[in-house]
């Protein structure tokens, strides 16, 4: 932290350690070493190692980063708002939707970003059938009004 405002963190997978800047999208990577955690990442981006010799073979780079990461927060720059993208429903979620209106009321009746998580969750699946599974444990969820985290 700095200022009480959040800039990055550390953290440690399985496979590797990473520096999560939490508004990496606006530090400049001329030779795009940072990278988003997924497609549906917005404003983060992470610099990953495998070991210390990565760490070491980019320590002038960590250090840039972490200075441009504080300057950006002591300078209240915010990211760019995410265009909004038109929610494309997977076709397992979107015919359980067509064939029980009272889930679909509940569904529209989510916020933006509690419909977006079932969405990803949903689609995520590469098997229809895990996707229809997956429709049939959200149904509960969703007529409660939550989202996949709630």
């Amino acid at each position: 932290m700095h200022k009480d405002k959040n800039v990055f963190i550390i953290a440690a997978f399985k496979e590797y350690c990473s520096i999560n800047f939490f508004k990496g999208c606006l530090l400049n990577d001329p030779e795009n070493r940072l990278h988003r955690m997924s497609e549906n990442t917005q404003e983060s981006r992470i610099l990953k190692f495998k070991s210390l010799e990565d760490v070491q073979n980019l320590e002038d780079w960590i250090r840039v980063f972490i200075q441009d990461a504080i300057q950006i927060e002591e300078q209240g720059i915010k990211p760019p708002k995410a265009e909004k993208k038109e929610l494309i429903l997977p076709e397992e979620l979107q015919d359980f939707l067509n064939q029980n209106p009272n889930v679909a009321k509940a569904f529209e009746a989510l916020t933006p970003g509690r419909q977006r998580s079932w969405v990803i969750f949903i689609g995520g699946a590469k098997q229809s059938a895990t996707r229809s599974n997956r429709v049939l444990k959200a149904v509960p969820k969703i007529l409660e009004g939550k989202g996949l985290n709630d």
